[in-house]
């Protein structure tokens, strides 16, 4: 349906009020706070005709109108102001909250999705970036009791550590301060020799270290093997949560139902949200295809018994937010059965050559979305220069070739 000016204006007065109150809207709450220069009663002939039209229903038939799947759908794509100052404001809120030197990107990316799901008041979702090629740039020997070491590897991206024994020769051999100097110049030695290099490729020639040394090679080899094997075993479709107690006290999730699906979703279901948040372009309709067949295979349908490819093309026609590598799935648009309830808004952070991953919001479809965009938008773009300023030189070459 083509919008007239005055039925755009009561459509998007409408979706503000059910947004700020969670009440259904009443023609004369319009007319008392949104100046829309018509009286009560058009105010209402014109809310009935967007109810004929599906962008707005009655919960009951005494109570005021809420928005539709479909309202919040045209709100989103065509009456939605670009909340552009409102980025803004978000990208240097993240500047000053984040500190990305000396840090490895895990933990950077915990630390921005805590902030994201506070900026944006929702549930924050962001994945590890998508590479195989992480390179060491630092490892450290501590001792942490009598008889035990801590190996810490940190990467471009993550911070890796494991217990070790100490050698049994070493105890009660050397002192403790003989011991610290000893652990310290093997950590040179250690980042010397294999910085640059990759965890999975980390064999070391331990016929270089001096005889007093040599005691601890087996040890920290073997630490090392442990290590590559365990950053192996990382799935692929790690993402991490925050927010997920904030978010569920909206009234939408009051039901003890609701929440024990998001839950489980978030928890056991990554597998199903990993297509819909980290789809590589405007038109993700492979993976999602690939997510429509899994999803029947366990007994999901999709929204309407529409074809889930008319649903992700639905979703993903918005000027604006595909411009900016923005997608937002609303309510019954997405294949996910417990999603149904919600709003998804997503973006990717990184680009070519180097990581790329995604990152997105989750929350009710009474979903103040202005404020959800900036805030993927932001994170997207903050985390797109943390990715590529943690990214050497030569290691943007390696990746290159």
């Amino acid at each position: 349906m083509k919008l007239n000016p005055r039925q755009q204006k009561i459509l998007r007065a409408t979706v503000r009020h059910y947004v700020s109150t969670a009440e259904p809207v009443g023609s004369k709450s319009l007319a008392r706070g949104y100046n829309l220069q018509v009286s009560a009663a058009t105010i209402r002939n014109v809310m009935s005709v967007l109810e004929d039209s599906g962008l707005l229903y009655q919960p009951h038939t005494s109570a005021g109108r809420i928005p539709s799947d479909s309202g919040y759908r045209t709100y989103v794509n065509e009456l939605m102001a670009p909340p552009r100052p409102l980025t803004r404001q978000m990208e240097t809120a993240l500047s000053l909250e984040l500190d990305r030197q000396d840090q490895a990107l895990e933990e950077l990316l915990q630390e921005s999705a805590q902030i994201l799901s506070r900026l944006s008041g929702y549930i924050a979702l962001v994945t590890l970036p998508q590479i195989d090629t992480a390179r060491i740039k630092h490892l450290q020997l501590l001792r942490v009791g009598e008889q035990q070491l801590l190996l810490v590897v940190l990467d471009i991206y993550h911070n890796h550590s494991t217990l070790l024994r100490l050698p049994s020769e070493v105890i009660g051999q050397r002192s403790d301060d003989d011991i610290d100097r000893e652990l310290q110049i093997l950590s040179n030695f250690l980042s010397e020799q294999l910085q640059g290099r990759s965890l999975h490729d980390a064999e070391l020639d331990w016929s270089h270290l001096d005889q007093v040394f040599q005691q601890y090679a087996d040890a920290l080899q073997g630490a090392i093997t442990d290590l590559s094997r365990r950053s192996r075993a990382v799935p692929t479709t790690q993402i991490l949560v925050s927010g997920v107690a904030e978010a569920l006290d909206q009234p939408e999730f009051a039901e003890r139902e609701q929440i024990r699906s998001i839950v489980q979703l978030l928890e056991d279901g990554k597998e199903l949200l990993w297509p819909l948040i980290t789809a590589p372009d405007p038109n993700p309709l492979g993976p999602l295809s690939q997510t429509a067949a899994r999803q029947t295979a366990i007994g999901l349908t999709t929204a309407g018994k529409r074809p889930i490819e008319q649903i992700a093309q639905n979703a993903l026609e918005q000027t604006f937010l595909t411009q900016h590598g923005l997608r937002i799935w609303i309510g019954e648009e997405n294949p996910v059965a417990p999603m149904r309830s919600c709003a998804l808004v997503t973006s990717r952070y990184g680009s070519a050559p180097g990581p790329i991953g995604s990152l997105g919001v989750l929350g009710p479809t009474r979903m103040l979305y202005e404020n959800a965009i900036a805030a993927v938008e932001a994170a997207a773009n903050y985390l797109t220069d943390a990715v590529t300023s943690t990214l050497t030189g030569e290691e943007l070459l390696t990746l290159e070739s």
